[in-house]
Parts: structure tokens; C-alpha cells; sequence
């Protein structure tokens, strides 16, 4: 179980709130994404679906409690699982991470999850403080299936295909086994872009929703028996995705005067360029367990994983390039970005028996090698070209890296842990843990969890922990960046300001500039997380628990808003005074450790299952979660940038009062209903997204707060035999969320918020055949 190394601990004891879906559960509803079935089943994950954010909207974030995606660690099987090599570098929610991309592993290959809601990192290290999402595949020999599915929105296209396989192969006998499942599957972009108010005659030319994916899956999982103690294991996939989102339409009647004829010489209607990203993610765990005469139990393994993506801009057009050539590329390959992680991991575990003590105590301890890798490759000179014209450089919609975006970064961490867990009392449960990390970028750390439990009768108990907790900043943070360049000609560059070739974008913390501008060497997060809650079972039927939480962030690592303003010649001068004489800047960011937030809320859930003999058994469960995440401390800007006398704001007030606190809903309420009747099964989930507010960085009068929305969706299956036949439909009432106000909707080309919890595609009609052994 998630979260303890005890054998006899379940859900139903656990001393901290664990949630635990069965795979009929995710299969229920009706979605093939397993972030997407998570967030409908889990009130306090939120998976939103931004468009129009480059590839965000391909690899998407989700979020546990409101936190970060990457303040939630994710295992398969219990081993740590890679990162995304894309950073979310535009602003929706989730700016600044780097998080596991949960839907490259496929349901098909899903036993159950175990999402333990609460910090962890004394158990299991960085990244686990809103808490662990645990993968359980499927083991054994035994059983399959083999599914179809499809399914289409009721409008603006999206249709949707998915062909599956799982299955199992014994090996020599019963000493082994080995499970494969295999995936197939497109989906068709969807639109619920408008056409521009100011030029209605062009029509509706903005496409604007998910993004068009093809991908590819194949997850191996095997076990053999070396001895009757002793046992190999391995699972590993390989997964790739082809996607393609879109960017802003480029409206014909704004382009540039210096290149109007010849771009409408190519797109005489404007064009939308469109990023596309091929991603290769794969990952390989292989160990061997076992349990010697005298009780221990031990764990040996090593883990691999990694993710590439390749970018390419299509469809656009690069304007300097195309004013000194004549011609202009309208495909550009943008370059490639790769991240990975090699993990060794020892476990050893055995229950002791304390004299003075009533019950056995569990004794688990051991170690991790963890080492992690970051690349940027430049892609080709003409999707970041410039020239010296002055007109805008750089492939449209996505420009190129350059080379000085380029290099290849590394870094290793060794960390030990030790907990102590057992029942001081029949009633009294306890557990302690301490885990301490070196990294040989920033250091120690040192992590440490208390929890207990009291059952005071059979059917009702109450649980607390404490834990303080950490994230070390990921390698993207410390190094990503996205440097372009611009020429800023004598008419254009501005009083006092010297005509010439001035880069702009995301610079990495150790770029000498960053650190005259206020960056700083990344320190890891730290963590206090405080959990109270309580177990009622007052009827067999009928299990409710309730939790509520604190969770105290310091150190937050975010992305800096712009710092604009940087071609001034006070700041020329100060670069200059610095020895920054070969290079100057309109613009830049970075990432810092400018943030406190405080995060409080609570979960509810209650299940019900109702018996009625011959006339079926309902399932009944309600959860819900309030959540709320305020910024109790941001550091003041560095003295620097107060020095050089400009406005500059280290941090926005959109990242301070939203995309940190309330650009994610306030509360999500699930009603789910799952009748059984003979060879029926009915499912209805009703969830209720709470209010959030989208904000703005020019003034409060053009925020936002969005009403409430609920979805309801729907499905039906028929058991025949071997097969299983299913109807269901999503959103089954056409809920929309609030449009955007006129002042936020891009000229009416952009009607729905990026923020939207459910999205904004509307209703989803689908259908499913199964044929399982």
C-alpha cells in the first residue's frame, strides 16, 4: 500500500487518506485518458484542456490540491517514473513545471491507482508533497482483452478512435509470466474558435481547441521465479505521440507593410501556423526481490526513462528571412528537447518483534541513486534567422532554438531513508520516517513524517500526520531556455536607444545577464504539510472519511513575469559596466524562488452500496474537495532591478492572484451512481467545478471570475458472454463554461478560457466493444 512499507496495512487502515481505483472504475468513464478518468473520479486533481499555449495542450499538467504538477510524484509499481522534457512556459495553469506526462501509460495496462493524499517525501523523496499517484499494473498470466472504441463531439470536430490489447503469457510453467498491452489511437483537433469582429468578412478563422494526436503505445510487464524466495522482475514502455496545436490566426490586414506583398503572395487568406510535436518517451524498471528465512525483505532495482520531443513549425512563414531571400520555408524544424532519469534503488524491509512492545514493528530503510539529464538541440538556422532589416524574425507561432539555447546538463542525488511503523496499542497506530538527500547541485536536505491513527471502536477512527517535505528544482528550471532575437532598426529602437541585433526570452539562472537582472542559483522547495482526519464505517454499506490539510510551501519555484525595457541605456550601461559589451537585451525572464504559498482545504468521501437481491446493486459515492491556495510571501525584487530605476516586477499580480491561487476552481463536488442489474451496468457522474477567476495583468477591471459549471455524463454497457457492449455520452447536458469577456477574447477569436476545468468542447457521444478472457 502507498505510502507504507507495513504488509498489513490496507486503504480501509491506512494512518493517511489513500484513494484507491480499481480499473473498472477508470474504464467507467468512458474517457482513454488516464488523467482525464483520474480528475473525473478525484475532486481535489484538476486536469484542465488549454489551447493556443504551444504544446501544453499535447502534454498536458495536472494538478493534486491546487499545487504545481510537479509538486505530485507519480510511481508505476511503486519506482519513481520520468518527467516531461516540455516546459509550460505560457500562461496556463501549471507555468513553470515539468511534470510527468500521465497519459503515456495505458489504461489497458492498469491493475488499479493509489493516490495518497498527502506529503510523502520522507518515504519517497522530491516532488511528493501535494502527494503520490502509485500505477499498479496488471500481473499474472491470466486474462485479457481486446477493445474498440470511438466517439465524437456534437460538434467541432474532435472524433476519436482507439484500438487496445491486453494479455498475459506464462512463462516456464507457472514460474513466470508476462503481460503486454499494446495501443493504438488518433484523435481529430477540435474548434470552438469565432470569427474576428473587427474583419467579419474573413469568417471563422481561428481554430482554437485540442490539438490533433496520434500516438502509439506498447508497456511490457514480466515476473519469473529464480528460487521460491526470490523473483526478477521488469516493466517498461514505449510510447510516441504526433501532435499538432494550433497557434493565433495571422489575420491578412495586419500584416507588416515591408512584407505584405510577398507573404500575400503565399497566404493571400492570413494562416495559422501550427507546432508539432513528436514525442518519444520510454522507460525501463528491472529488479530482483526477495525475502531471506529470518523475515527480511529486500528490493533491488534499476530504473530508466525518458522523454524527446522533436518541434517543427508548419504552415507559417519567416518574415526577416523571406524580406532578404524573397522566399520564406513554411516548415521549420525548431530543434529538440530531451530529458531523462537513471535511478538505483535498494529496499530492505522486515517485521520485529519488540518485547515490550504488543505488536510487531515494521523496520524499512535504504538508499537511491538518482541522476538526471537535460539536453536543448538547435534546430535549423532558418527557424530562428533575424537578419538586420529590422522586419520580425524567427519562425511564426514557435521560433527555432538557437545555438545559445543549446548544451547538455546532468546532475545526481544520493539519498537514504529509514521509518519505523507498528500499533502501540490494538487501537493506536504510528509511524515515523526520515529521508535525507544530497544533491551535488544544491545540497543536503533532510525530510521527516509523523503519523497516527486511533480506532475507537471498529467503525470509527481518527488519523493526523505531519511531514515536512521538499522538490528539488528539475534540471528544465535550472537550464531551460529560449533565447530569440530581434533587430531593432534606428526608427524603431527609440530615443537614446542604439539601432542593432537585441535578444528576448527565458534565460537560465546561471546566464550571466540573468544574474545581473536578480537570478539566482534554484534552491529546492521545502514543505510542512499537517493532516486531520477521521474514519466512520456506522453501517457496513456505508463508509465516509473526511481530511483536512495545510500545506505551507516556501521557496516556490516560479516563472518570472517579463522584465521588459532592458534595451534602456541605464541598463545598456549597467550590462556594460559589467563586462555584458557583446550582447544586449529588450527583454528577459527566469525562473526564482520569489514565492510563499499557504494551501488549506479538505476532502469528503462517502460510499454507499445499496443491495437490492434480484433487482441489482446500486454503488453509490460522493466526494468533494474545497482547496485554497494563497501567496502568504513574495520576496521583494532584488536590489538591481530597484537600482536601475525602471518598473520592473519580478512577479506578476496574474501569477501572485491567479495562475498561483485562484485560476483553479475553489471546490469540485462528484456524485457517481453505478447500477448493476443482471447483464447491465449503468454509470452517471455528475461533477460540480467550482468558481475561478482568470486575471490580468493590465488592470483588475478585465478580471474574470467564472461561474460554476456542472457536467453530467452517462453510459450503458451489456455483458454478453465474453463481450462487453457500451454507449455513453459525456457532458450529456451541452454545458458550456462562461464566455470570456469581450476585453479578453482576442477580438472575438478566443471565446472560452484556457483555465476551464472540463474544457470547452461540449457534449461527447462514444461507444466501446470489449471482448475479454
Amino acid at each position: 500500500m502507498t505510502g507504507t512499507r507495513a504488509q498489513n496495512r490496507t486503504d480501509s487502515t491506512s494512518l493517511s487518506p489513500i484513494d484507491v481505483i480499481p480499473a473498472t472504475a477508470l474504464q467507467s468513464t468512458g474517457t482513454n485518458e488516464l488523467a482525464t478518468a483520474l480528475a473525473r473520479l478525484i475532486p481535489s486533481l484538476n486536469f484542465p484542456r488549454p489551447a493556443a499555449t504551444d504544446t501544453t495542450d499535447s502534454q498536458r499538467p495536472a494538478q493534486l490540491r491546487g499545487l504545481a504538477p510537479d509538486e505530485v510524484l507519480v510511481l508505476v509499481d511503486g519506482k519513481r517514473w520520468h518527467t516531461s522534457a516540455l516546459v509550460n512556459t505560457d500562461g496556463s495553469i501549471g507555468r513553470g513545471s515539468a511534470p510527468v506526462d500521465l497519459n503515456t501509460i495505458p489504461l489497458s495496462a492498469i491493475d488499479h491507482i493509489e493516490v495518497l493524499r498527502d506529503g510523502a517525501s520522507a518515504q519517497y523523496g522530491s516532488d511528493a508533497i501535494a502527494g503520490v499517484i502509485n500505477i499498479i499494473l496488471k500481473h499474472g498470466a491470466q486474462g485479457g482483452s481486446i477493445e474498440l472504441d470511438g466517439g465524437q463531439y456534437d460538434r467541432g470536430g474532435g472524433r476519436q478512435w482507439l484500438g487496445s490489447a491486453n494479455f498475459g503469457i506464462p512463462l516456464a510453467g507457472d514460474k513466470g509470466w508476462l503481460r503486454i498491452s499494446v495501443d493504438d489511437g488518433h484523435q481529430d483537433p477540435t474548434n470552438q474558435g469565432g470569427a474576428d469582429v473587427r474583419y467579419p468578412q474573413l469568417g471563422e478563422k481561428q481554430v482554437f481547441g485540442d490539438p490533433s494526436v496520434s500516438q502509439h503505445n506498447l508497456f511490457l510487464n514480466t515476473q519469473y521465479d529464480i528460487t521460491n524466495n526470490v523473483q526478477f522482475y521488469a516493466f517498461g514502455s514505449y510510447h510516441e505521440r504526433n501532435a499538432i496545436s494550433d497557434e493565433l490566426y495571422r489575420n491578412p490586414y495586419l500584416y507588416s507593410s515591408a512584407i505584405a506583398p510577398a507573404i500575400s503572395a503565399i497566404y493571400p487568406n492570413g494562416y495559422q501556423p501550427l507546432l508539432q510535436a513528436h514525442s518519444t518517451d520510454q522507460a525501463l524498471v528491472a529488479g530482483v526481490r526477495g525475502t531471506t528465512p529470518d523475515g527480511w525483505r529486500w528490493d533491488v532495482s534499476a530504473n530508466y526513462g525518458g522523454n524527446r520531443v522533436s518541434l517543427d513549425t508548419i504552415n507559417t512563414a519567416n518574415y526577416a528571412y523571406l524580406n532578404d531571400f524573397g522566399y520564406t520555408p513554411t516548415t521549420f524544424f525548431d530543434g529538440i528537447v530531451s530529458a531523462a532519469q537513471q535511478a538505483v534503488d535498494v529496499d530492505v524491509a522486515k517485521d520485529l518483534n519488540v518485547g515490550w512492545l504488543p505488536n510487531s514493528v515494521t523496520l524499512a530503510f535504504g538508499a537511491e541513486y538518482l541522476r538526471d539529464t537535460y539536453s536543448i538541440s538547435a534546430g535549423n538556422p532558418d527557424s530562428y534567422y533575424v537578419g538586420t532589416s529590422g522586419v520580425s524574425g524567427g519562425a511564426q507561432g514557435f521560433s527555432g532554438y538557437s545555438p545559445v539555447n543549446t548544451g547538455s546538463w546532468s546532475r545526481s542525488d544520493i539519498a537514504q531513508y529509514v521509518s519505523l511503523e507498528t500499533n502501540l496499542t490494538d487501537k493506536l497506530g504510528t509511524s515515523v520516517s526520515v529521508r535525507h538527500e544530497d544533491y551535488n547541485d544544491f545540497g543536503n536536505t533532510v525530510s521527516g513524517a509523523l503519523a497516527a491513527r486511533y480506532d475507537f471502536t471498529d467503525r470509527f477512527a481518527l488519523r493526523a500526520s505531519a511531514s515536512t517535505g521538499f522538490r528539488a528544482p528539475s534540471l528544465a528550471q535550472e537550464d531551460y531556455s529560449q533565447i530569440g532575437s530581434l533587430y531593432l532598426t534606428p526608427s524603431s529602437a527609440g530615443p537614446g536607444v542604439a539601432p542593432g541585433i537585441y535578444q528576448t526570452g527565458l534565460l537560465p539562472v546561471d546566464n550571466p545577464v540573468a544574474q545581473l537582472l536578480g537570478a539566482q542559483a534554484l534552491r529546492p522547495e521545502k514543505s510542512h504539510n499537517y493532516t486531520v482526519g477521521a474514519v466512520f464505517n456506522p453501517i457496513d454499506a456505508l463508509t465516509l472519511t473526511f481530511d483536512i490539510y495545510q500545506i505551507q510551501i516556501y521557496n516556490r519555484i516560479v516563472l518570472s513575469s517579463t522584465l521588459s525595457g532592458l534595451n534602456d541605456p541605464v541598463v545598456v550601461d549597467y550590462l556594460a559596466s559589467h563586462g555584458i559589451t557583446d550582447v544586449a537585451y529588450t527583454s528577459a525572464q527566469y525562473f526564482t524562488n520569489a514565492v510563499n504559498t499557504r494551501t488549506q482545504g479538505g476532502d469528503l468521501v462517502g460510499s454507499y452500496r445499496s443491495d437490492f437481491g434480484n433487482d441489482g446493486v446500486l454503488n453509490s459515492t460522493i466526494s468533494y474537495n474545497y482547496n485554497r491556495t494563497q501567496v502568504s510571501g513574495v520576496e521583494p525584487n532584488p536590489p538591481q532591478l530597484d537600482a536601475l530605476g525602471l518598473q520592473l516586477e519580478r512577479v506578476s499580480y496574474r501569477d501572485v492572484k491567479g495562475l498561483l491561487a485562484n485560476s483553479t476552481p475553489r471546490s469540485k463536488l462528484i456524485f457517481n451512481e453505478n447500477y448493476m442489474l443482471g447483464h447491465w451496468v449503468f454509470n452517471g457522474n455528475l461533477t460540480r467545478y467550482g468558481t475561478f477567476t482568470a486575471y490580468s495583468n493590465e488592470t483588475y477591471l478585465l478580471n474574470q471570475t467564472f461561474s460554476p459549471q456542472w457536467v453530467l455524463d452517462l453510459a450503458g454497457s451489456y455483458n454478453l458472454d465474453n463481450w462487453t457492449f457500451t454507449l455513453g455520452v459525456d457532458n450529456a447536458t451541452n454545458s458550456y463554461p462562461d464566455k470570456v469577456i469581450a476585453a479578453n477574447n482576442n477580438n472575438g477569436t478566443i471565446p472560452y478560457s484556457e483555465f476551464s476545468p472540463d474544457g470547452f468542447n461540449g457534449r461527447y457521444y462514444y461507444t466501446k466493444v470489449i471482448y475479454h478472457w
